[in-house]
């Protein structure tokens, strides 16, 4: 499966939320932070989910457009994830997870440091079984994308609970753009 490397361009994609709203990535004024999660009733994900969900309007104020990609049906989504302030994309056929070479292992539970996410979301937001056909082993992966389609900065995680924070992705904007205003 081909990965995506910081300074590759991506095609411009159009996609439509659980919301039922047009998504265009890359958005053509703002950096996109799009991060591919497990399923929707997965405790690690719900916790992560959850920062960015309470950190939204510093992504706002930043000018980063948020997209979450989740390999559930849309009905799963909207159970567990439907009053997110930003656009969340089902994906059960992973489709999308192929094109931007988001992969599974077994690692995704099996790595130490899931463990303690994993049981911090399980007794926050209780548990969620992965619909039938879903992988309880895919890895998260974040990506972020400028206006013009280039990767600024991209992680594929080893493990179910490695992915970018918020405030790193904060960071990762910033310096983008400071290095954009030098240019």
């Amino acid at each position: 499966m081909p990965r995506y490397q910081a300074g590759q361009t991506i095609d411009p994609r159009h996609l439509i939320s659980i919301a039922d709203q047009p998504i265009s990535i890359p958005h053509q004024q703002q950096l996109t932070h799009l991060q591919f999660r497990r399923f929707a009733g997965c405790p690690m994900c719900n916790l992560h989910i959850r920062s960015f969900i309470q950190g939204y309007a510093a992504l706002a104020e930043a000018g980063i457009q948020e997209v979450a990609v989740f390999h559930s049906s849309k009905t799963a989504m909207l159970a567990s994830h439907a009053a997110a302030p930003f656009a969340l994309i089902a994906d059960p056929t992973k489709k999308l997870y192929a094109a931007f070479g988001v992969d599974s292992s077994i690692w995704a539970v099996l790595h130490p440091k899931s463990w303690l996410p994993a049981l911090k979301g399980l007794f926050k937001h209780g548990a969620g079984m992965p619909e039938k056909g879903q992988d309880p082993l895919g890895l998260p992966a974040d990506f972020l994308i400028a206006p013009d389609g280039t990767i600024v900065a991209c992680k594929y995680g080893v493990h179910g609970y490695d992915q970018w924070s918020l405030s790193e992705v904060l960071q990762l904007a910033q310096h983008y753009q400071q290095r954009s205003v030098g240019h």
